[in-house]
Order: structure tokens, then C-alpha cells, then sequence
């Protein structure tokens, strides 16, 4: 009882599933997590206890978009140790959350400590407007030897239009 995530990759032939594993999947539960209105613990014990039947999900109905930044490299070799500059700046933002994957904290500055480095999730009225709201925030974020995609959502607005 509880969380069963199936990781998909939509291949020419049709959906093959590439892992299963009993947690939310990261970085796609970053996405799922500002936009859900219920409290979470109260929706995890509903799952424990057999009751998720008793309970109506809410979601929120704006979009989010999750870009995963990291070290160029990944997930082959990389340097880390860069320092992390421009977090601050959303620090009283609701509309896009950082999250730390491979990070370090020492004497008050983030520096680069993995391949994964952050996550920043953006929420937006629609999904442009969070595509927009998360590559801003990256470029307001900086740090040596960074890497991100510039793809993200690109087939959701294709689809769009």
C-alpha cells in the first residue's frame, strides 16, 4: 500500500516500461506536488490505511513545468564544487520551487556536489506560461560547467497550436 511508479519511454512501437519502484518518481513528482490542493500526509495515510477510495484528489488547475539542471557531463563524467549563484531570488516566490538534488550547503553558499543539481519547477496559468516562468528562473541561476534542456514541453505546446 502506497506509491507504485512506472517509468514509461514512448517508443515507435508503443510504450515500454523502463523501471518500476515503489516511491514517487523524481524529477516527475516535482511537477505533481505544487499542484496538488489536498494535504499530501492525509492522502499517503489514505493509501496505508486502504481508505484512497474514501478520498477526492484535487489537483490544481494551472500547469507545471519541471527543468532539471545539471552538470555538463552527466550522467557521464562531470566536476562539481561550482558555486550556486541566483537561488535567493526565489526564495518568496510561489510560483517556482528549486529543488536541491546535488547540492552542498557550506558557510552559507551552494555549490554544485553531484551531477543532478536542481530541479525548478515553475507554475504557471497554462503550459507556456511555465516553460516561460522555469527557463527565467534558470537564467537567473548560475553556475560552471551548467547543463540543462532546452526541449522541455516542446511536444505539449506543439500539440497546442
Amino acid at each position: 500500500k502506497g506509491v507504485l511508479y512506472c517509468g514509461l519511454m514512448f517508443t515507435e512501437e508503443g510504450p515500454k516500461v523502463v523501471e518500476f519502484n515503489a516511491r514517487f518518481g523524481d524529477p516527475e513528482c516535482q511537477v505533481l506536488m505544487p499542484l496538488l490542493t489536498n494535504d499530501l500526509v492525509d492522502v499517503l495515510e489514505s493509501a496505508c490505511d486502504g481508505r484512497l477510495h474514501e478520498i477526492h484528489i484535487q489537483n490544481s488547475d494551472a500547469a507545471a513545468v519541471c527543468v532539471v539542471m545539471t552538470s555538463e557531463g552527466y550522467p557521464g563524467a562531470y566536476e562539481k564544487g561550482f558555486t550556486i549563484d541566483g537561488l535567493q531570488a526565489f526564495a518568496d516566490r510561489d510560483d517556482i520551487v528549486i529543488f536541491h538534488a546535488g547540492t552542498a550547503h557550506r558557510d552559507g553558499s551552494f555549490f554544485t556536489d553531484s551531477g543532478r543539481v536542481l530541479c525548478v519547477t515553475a507554475i504557471g496559468d497554462d503550459i507556456e506560461s511555465a516553460v516561460d516562468k522555469a527557463y527565467a528562473a534558470i537564467d537567473g541561476i548560475t553556475y560552471d560547467n551548467v547543463y540543462f534542456r532546452r526541449d522541455i514541453a516542446h511536444r505539449a505546446l506543439r500539440r497546442k497550436d
